[in-house]
């Protein structure tokens, strides 16, 4: 922190750089580039066997294609917070591979969300008597593969649609002075574009947020209500429906909420003539950078809530570990038994 305090505050935003940014975040992010890649290609390899008999399936197949794609831009903040690649690599940065980072975020982001509305329609409304006179009965077609399908097409076309804007108008030429400063490579309409985009990605997590905790209250009120009445199998149903919606509340808290309550004034400071004195650009440029590393390790819990909310993909792990645990024995005993 006395580094951080010390350090020569410039205009450039190149220079905001510290010890926390150049040495101790590469290193992390290339540890859940790893883990990332060894649990989401486990997942992968699992549900890309698995047909999509629901929704559910549906929308967590396109959360493992949303982590995937995530992952693949850790490489470039990896070698560019290293100082790999010169000033060209911050361009690439700049206009491709920081794009998708974010799209892909929200992508699954979004995702979560129809996923506990699924669950809250699953468990809350199809257990109500009355679900089908209700308003809310049209929520029932979340769980249908078909609807399931043509909302992960929307909700895919709109991200890009959104986000591709700001790839094109990130055009200005760059040079080894502007490179390392994103905004000064976006047009004066990429500017306008990123702050809405920003605002809109914004708005999209709190609302998102506000569906989840709106599924977990009622599941859990539902839990509750089946306690009080009954003791029957839908209890253990609610309950095990109420871990899954809390690990995904868990995962928002963690990975999402911190950045998003920083982005915003981030994102300001960066326009120009924003107000912002050097040393506020300085420490709203520290925040968001750890803060977007735990929206990073999105890409680590995410296999946890696969593993806790689909039944499918739980069977087919322990099957597929069982098997190569029992093929190992079979060659250790055919071992032994040559000796």
């Amino acid at each position: 922190m006395a580094h951080l305090n010390s350090t020569h505050l410039p205009n450039n935003q190149s220079d905001f750089s510290s010890v926390f940014t150049q040495q101790v975040l590469p290193p992390l992010y290339f540890v859940i580039f790893l883990v990332g890649v060894a649990l989401n290609g486990v997942a992968a390899c699992i549900f890309f066997r698995v047909p999509a008999d629901s929704g559910l399936v549906v929308y967590l197949k396109n959360m493992v294609v949303a982590d995937l794609l995530m992952l693949s831009t850790f490489p470039f903040r990896v070698a560019a917070q290293l100082g790999l690649g010169g000033w060209r690599l911050h361009v690439v940065l700049c206009r491709y591979t920081a794009v998708l980072f974010y799209s892909s975020m929200y992508v699954g982001i979004l995702f979560m969300g129809f996923i506990s509305l699924e669950r809250y329609v699953k468990i809350v409304r199809h257990t109500s008597s009355s679900a089908s006179s209700s308003p809310t009965s049209s929520l029932h077609l979340l769980q249908s593969t078909g609807f399931a399908r043509v909302l992960a097409l929307l909700t895919w076309g709109l991200l890009l649609l959104g986000v591709l804007p700001n790839a094109v108008l990130t055009s200005r030429p760059a040079d080894e002075r502007n490179a390392r400063q994103c905004m000064q490579l976006k047009t004066a309409l990429g500017v306008q574009w990123h702050r809405a985009s920003t605002l809109f990605s914004v708005s999209l997590f709190w609302a998102t947020l506000l569906v989840l905790l709106f599924c977990y209250a009622s599941i859990a009120r539902r839990v509750y209500q089946t306690y009080r009445r009954v003791r029957c199998d839908s209890g253990d149903v609610c309950r095990k429906s109420n871990r899954s919606i809390f690990s995904i509340l868990a995962v928002f808290f963690i990975c999402f909420v911190p950045y998003h309550v920083c982005r915003v004034p981030y994102t300001l400071s960066q326009m120009p003539a924003s107000g912002f004195s050097r040393h506020a650009r300085f420490l709203l440029f520290q925040a968001k950078e750890g803060t977007l590393f735990l929206s990073a390790l999105n890409v680590c819990l995410d296999p946890v809530i696969y593993f806790l909310m689909c039944r499918t993909f739980r069977e087919s792990l322990l099957r597929k570990l069982s098997g190569r645990e029992r093929r190992r024995s079979l060659t250790t005993a055919q071992s032994l038994s040559n000796i």
